[in-house]
């Protein structure tokens, strides 16, 4: 703690008296980009001379190409294959993690129909011969479905899948029956759940843990902007820390610890939320941002043997070294 202090102190002192320097980062409104709010609610990121700009997507696919083209200067959201695709042909790079799947936490409900519910959906083993609905094919939510299937031991195509794009797609669908679940972030799914709109079957996390997120870039920016990148960083893993010494116990189990209140009061401003509302969607992220360079490479075997990804390439080509830190 008292190294990471000290560093962005130093770079603090060498922007001293520079005008803060903008980035325009994609994201999704969840929790799982607290180091953000944290960050600039705390003066981390204009310690190290950054100015934040929000840019907010309603599904991750859509970032990774935002970020290609250079409408914003890095995304902070869901890994897909639409990231990985283009990172493998060297357009963007990952810097580091996100959130995380992990038992316990609240990253991705999978929610059920009322109806469903009604007609015999009461297990993940009773999925086979029913509609679910995701973001992208490709997505983060597919992937999880996949995963849920191989721990299940069921077919993935023995599964309707449905794209449905953004997450009020994919609750207007299951609320109104034309669905019989949905996969989705817990910031998102709350409110049906509160309401008895819709039901939940269970958590993601609960049974197949990977890196759900990452903070990635273009290559450009890698290159061109690297003392911007690494600032970032700086700021970045202090929130992180922040949220996981509020919410984690040395277990890596939850925990709300005696810093929980004032982070999640953090979290419910910038979410428009209240605290006991986002209190019920905490999810794991990783302290120091670090990657999980072993379940990089299940992402990317899963979606090449889905057909999804074309090329010879690994998680070393989608990690940017001289940036992220890898989980032992």
């Amino acid at each position: 703690m008292r190294f990471r202090a000290a560093l962005a102190a130093l770079i603090c002192c060498a922007a001293f008296g520079a005008q803060a320097e903008t980035l325009k980062i994609g994201l999704l409104k969840t929790s799982g980009v607290s180091p953000l709010y944290i960050g600039v609610e705390r003066g981390y990121f204009a310690e190290v001379g950054l100015s934040l700009e929000y840019v907010v997507f309603d599904s991750a696919e859509p970032v990774a190409v935002a970020t290609v083209s250079g409408a914003i200067d890095m995304g902070a959201t869901g890994l897909t294959a639409g990231f990985y695709s283009l990172a493998g042909k060297g357009a963007l790079t990952m810097v580091a993690s996100d959130s995380f799947e992990r038992a316990g936490y609240q990253g991705q409900a999978v929610l059920i129909s009322n109806h469903a519910a009604e007609t015999g959906l009461k297990a993940f083993t009773d999925l086979p011969g029913r509609s679910v609905g995701i973001s992208q094919i490709g997505g983060a939510p597919h992937y999880s479905l996949g995963l849920l299937a191989e721990h299940f031991g069921f077919p993935l195509k023995s599964v309707t899948v449905l794209p449905l794009q953004n997450n009020a797609n994919r609750i207007s669908a299951v609320v109104g029956g034309t669905a019989d679940a949905a996969i989705l972030p817990a910031a998102y799914a709350m409110p049906s759940l509160q309401r008895g709109d819709a039901k939940l079957l269970g958590w993601v996390g609960d049974y197949t843990p990977w890196q759900v997120a990452g903070v990635f870039i273009g290559t450009k920016t890698a290159k061109d902007r690297a003392d911007t990148v690494r600032r970032f960083l700086v700021a970045w893993r202090r929130g992180a820390q922040d949220y996981h010494d509020a919410f984690s116990g040395p277990d890596e189990r939850p925990a709300f610890g005696p810093t929980a209140p004032a982070i999640l009061a953090i979290i419910a401003k910038a979410l428009g939320q209240s605290a006991d509302d986002v209190k019920r969607s905490i999810g794991y992220l990783e302290p120091q941002g670090r990657i999980d360079v072993k379940d990089i490479e299940h992402q990317l075997a899963w979606y090449k043997a889905q057909g999804m990804l074309k090329g010879d390439f690994g998680a070393a080509d989608v990690i940017d070294r001289n940036f992220a830190i890898p989980l032992p």
